[in-house]
């Protein structure tokens, strides 16, 4: 048994024990209660699961095991002479609730990089796809082509414990982090390159190897994904590919097909497309005032004029957060520290600077602020990564990070399959007209 996987036993054994006492004494003890609107308009503020790894605060925005993005990009380790977190960290946190020595970090980074060659049937099933196939429809194949690989599986058909389905999820998820990286630059330089592709540089830590075999050597670059990564991890369980990850994996169905399940839900409009959207928007807008960088009050105008079209501001608003979103400040840090100017990044300051204001006048926006999105694919695009539908297999690579240690939690503490019920509108008549009557 690998030490992170000891660990982490130490600590789930405990707690799952610790949880089925709690089921037992408190079970019926009430935690909330639901509204009409919740049920109708996809169930938004209902507590209804337990994710260990992180949590969202309105007000604080995210926070892993308790510490928000500031304070990682303080704590966590850094590659010799680097400046931003390394991914591995964040990992190694999320999975068993402390911060790691540079130790822990190291080898977790030699644990993916001997896990990370991807069996050749793998590339053989990307292939037989059209190049002009969606970056996530080829990702999404890749990684069900992987799951031939499944220890989980193979272990299942085989009959083992349900106290050891953890060790054989811990296997799978380590296995498929490793080969995330390999199998998203084979799918950019096949679609973006010419097919010509980048060997993987195995002195490299993870985040570092995705920007090489992409084909990105700048040391920039580098830091903008061991950030980018760090900081897509996880937004707790109720997002659509965490919440799809975990529904799936309540079924017993192994880490990849699990995954996959998440990824195809990233894949939609409304969760892992925002920033590319962000960027089309901005791009029109250049376009609409005559490119070059435009004035703050020529931004207000298009602001004004995209609100009175019926349209949505990209980048700006969020479900849960009522602030800017952390992961946009430390972007923005980021522009500040290394970039210094650019007039797509120019742009997304000028637009954090006037859009709140506007957005919060109108009286139906309840958060005003960016969020991540706002800022990330003008950092990608600067360092030429143009490649707009790309960046949403970039964010897929980041969040096996977070899903993947929730689900080795889930198994670990013996989690069941999820299974909530639900009502009709006649229901729901039936209910409003009883409490209407007792009033």
């Amino acid at each position: 048994m690998d030490k992170l996987k000891e660990k982490f036993q130490g600590k789930a054994t405990p707690l799952a024990a610790e949880i089925k006492d709690i089921i037992k004494t408190n079970g019926d003890l009430v935690l909330g209660e639901f509204t009409v609107a919740q049920v109708y308009q996809g169930m938004k503020g209902m507590k209804g699961m337990v994710t260990e790894t992180s949590k969202l605060d309105p007000e604080e925005g995210i926070r892993f095991r308790g510490y928000s993005i500031p304070e990682l990009r303080k704590q966590l380790p850094k590659a010799p002479g680097g400046t931003e977190p390394l991914p591995e960290g964040i990992f190694h946190l999320m999975l068993v609730g402390e911060l790691p020595t540079n130790d822990d970090v190291t080898f977790i980074t030699n644990e993916w990089q001997k896990r990370s060659v991807v069996p050749k049937h793998v590339f053989d099933v990307i292939d037989a796809l059209p190049v002009d196939a969606h970056p996530m429809t080829q990702y999404c194949s890749a990684i069900l082509a992987l799951q031939t690989e499944s220890v989980f599986a193979k272990a299942y058909a085989k009959g083992i414990s349900k106290k050891d389905y953890w060790d054989y999820v811990y296997e799978d998820a380590m296995n498929l982090i490793a080969r995330l990286p390999r199998i998203a630059a084979y799918i950019y330089r096949r679609k973006y390159k010419n097919n010509i592709h980048i060997e993987p540089d195995h002195k490299l830590d993870w985040a570092a190897n995705l920007a090489h075999m992409m084909g990105f050597e700048d040391l920039d670059v580098r830091r903008l994904f061991r950030l980018y990564m760090t900081i897509h991890a996880d937004h707790e369980g109720g997002n659509v590919s965490a919440h799809a990850t975990h529904l799936v994996g309540s079924a017993l169905s192994d880490p990849y097909l699990s995954f996959c399940s998440g990824m195809t839900g990233l894949a939609g409009p409304l969760h892992g497309l925002a920033n590319q959207e962000v960027l089309n928007w901005i791009m029109e807008l250049k376009e609409n005032l005559g490119g070059g960088l435009p004035t703050k009050e020529q931004i207000a105008d298009y602001i004004k004029k995209t609100l009175a079209e019926g349209k949505v501001v990209p980048g700006y608003g969020h479900a849960v957060l009522r602030k800017t979103d952390p992961r946009f400040t430390a972007q923005q840090d980021f522009y500040k520290n290394y970039i210094k100017h650019d007039d797509i990044c120019e742009i997304v300051q000028m637009i954090y600077e006037v859009a709140p204001p506007i957005l919060e006048s109108t009286g139906k926006i309840k958060n005003p602020w960016p969020n991540v999105d706002a800022h990330s694919g003008a950092l990608l695009a600067h360092y030429g990564i143009h490649e707009y539908d790309f960046y949403t297999v970039l964010f897929g690579v980041s969040r096996a990070l977070g899903v993947m240690a929730s689900l080795i939690w889930d198994r670990a503490l013996g989690h069941p399959i999820e299974r909530p019920d639900s009502l009709t509108t006649e229901n729901i008549k039936a209910k409003i007209a009883s409490v209407k009557a007792k009033a």
